[in-house]
This record gives structure tokens, C-alpha cells and sequence, in this order.
């Protein structure tokens, strides 16, 4: 193929990339999940840069992948206000929940735009957090002990279930207990639900296997001349996902009951009125 024609194709996709991009959103999403991928941009040197997403469950418990951005390293808190904003002027007023891997200035910028939302961190990056401050022959120990903390039936317990953690591992492992500490009051917050809307949150599966799915066609490139042709294969990789509808419907099924607990839980904040 000749260069233009690459160029023409390639320029078609980013007018249909800025069009989903600017897109009419919902009024209220029960759950969004924020996360990032690093790409490699060859920007003079290459560098490691990340690429945001951000994907939410809708009233009607389908998956609806909101946008993606491109950071440029700088400081979080300005970049997520930006983020959240673009959303907000999209339509989204309320969002109940934000589940995302302690990302930094990303709570202070949600209070700023939805000040009613709930920020939860992913309880399987703290997980897999923790294990890189361990030693190998402790992994299942160190994940063993924390199970408690994590499944406990309320923040007090789980206060308790903490320092009993912390007295068995501080000298070890300090660094372990910091991070927990540091992530406790974006920890809690799902403590006060019941078991299924904590299984739904306690996992960021749904946005890891979209991940994945990115990673792949992410890696098959290499590295990216710039953030927008990073973008275009992103966007591509998102467009290409589900074809046959099968992962939407198990998604569906599997949102049922935590969406009715939503419903009680959020009293009223979660009335299904869309575009």
C-alpha cells in the first residue's frame, strides 16, 4: 500500500475516534473504572507514557467504554480534573462509585467534579501491590493474612483484622504496611455493602480483560511515533472488542444483583434516565 493510502485510512479513523470521543454520555453511571497502560512513545528517545481509560457500567448493568487520553506524565491531579470535567460536559452528573489503582490526585480531582462519589481502590492492585515488597517464599503468607482484612464484615473488623496483620509482618515487611495505610480510607468504603457489589468492585476483571486485549495490539507495535497514533491503536484494539456480543451478555448477567443493591444502597441517585 502506498503511504497515502495509509495516511487516507488512518485519517478516517481519527475523525471517527474524536466523534466517539465527544459523544453524548448517560446522566448517572453506577460504577466507573479508571486505569492506564503504558505505551512506549519515541518522542526524540523513547519513553514510557501512560494511556488513561476510562470505562463504566451503566444503568442497565452494559459496559460502555466512556473515552481514553493520553498523559503526559505530569502532575496527577490536574490531569484527572481535566479528565473528569471533559466527562462531566458530556452529561455525566453523578457517578456512584470510581474504582481505580491509587491513582495519584485522582480522589481530590472526584471531590472537585462529583463531590457525592465514592472512590474505591482496586483491591487486587493493592493485593498485587503488596507482593512486590515481598520476599518469594512469603507471597502466599503475606496474600493469606491480608484476606481477612479485605473480606471483613465491617471497617472495624477490618481495622482489627489490620493490626493484627501489621503485628505479624511490620519488621519484615514495612513498606507493605505503609502502602495499606496510605490506601486505607480509599479502601473502606466497599466494606459497608454486601458480599455481591463487593465481588464486582473488588476485582477490576471486567477492565483488565479490556486491557488485555489492548496490551496485545500494543506490544505487536512496538513503540508509537506519538500520543496519537498510540490513541488510534488503542481506539482500533477497543473497537474490535466483543464482536459477538457474547462478553456483553455474561457482563449483563452478572451486574444484575449487584445493580439492584446500587439501587438500595444509593437511595434514589440511581434513577435510569438517559439520553
Amino acid at each position: 500500500m502506498s503511504k497515502q493510502t495509509i495516511t487516507t485510512i488512518t485519517d478516517k479513523v481519527m475523525e471517527g475516534m474524536a466523534e466517539w470521543q465527544s459523544r453524548p454520555l448517560d446522566r448517572v453511571y453506577p460504577v466507573v473504572f479508571v486505569d492506564a497502560i503504558n505505551v512506549k512513545i519515541r518522542d526524540g528517545k523513547v519513553a514510557n507514557r501512560p494511556i488513561y481509560i476510562a470505562m463504566a457500567v451503566t444503568v442497565d448493568g452494559t459496559r460502555d467504554i466512556l473515552g481514553i487520553w493520553a498523559g503526559d506524565g505530569g502532575e496527577g491531579a490536574k490531569h484527572w480534573l481535566q479528565v473528569f470535567t471533559e466527562l462531566k460536559n458530556r452529561g455525566v452528573e453523578d457517578v456512584l462509585m470510581l474504582v481505580c489503582d491509587g491513582l495519584k490526585g485522582l480522589p481530590d480531582a472526584v471531590e472537585t467534579v462529583w463531590p457525592r462519589t465514592m472512590v474505591q481502590t482496586c483491591i487486587v492492585h493493592l493485593i498485587r501491590n503488596s507482593i512486590r515488597y515481598v520476599a518469594r517464599q512469603d507471597w502466599d503468607k503475606v496474600a493469606k493474612d491480608l484476606r481477612p482484612v479485605y473480606t471483613a464484615p465491617s471497617e472495624a473488623a477490618a481495622t482489627e483484622r489490620f493490626l493484627e496483620f501489621s503485628e505479624k509482618w511490620a519488621t519484615k515487611y514495612p513498606a507493605v504496611i505503609k502502602l495499606w495505610s496510605d490506601a486505607w480510607a480509599e479502601m473502606v468504603p466497599f466494606l459497608s455493602f454486601d458480599v455481591e457489589i463487593r465481588k464486582v468492585i473488588c476485582s477490576t476483571n471486567a477492565i483488565e480483560s479490556v486491557n488485555a486485549r489492548i496490551r496485545k495490539a500494543v506490544r505487536a507495535r512496538g513503540h508509537f511515533p506519538s500520543d496519537a497514533a498510540a490513541l488510534k491503536c488503542v481506539y482500533m484494539a477497543l473497537m474490535s472488542l466483543d464482536p459477538t456480543g457474547k462478553g456483553r451478555r455474561r457482563w449483563t448477567m452478572r451486574w444484575k444483583a449487584p445493580l439492584n443493591a446500587f439501587q438500595i444502597a444509593f437511595e434514589g441517585r440511581l434513577t435510569p434516565t438517559s439520553h
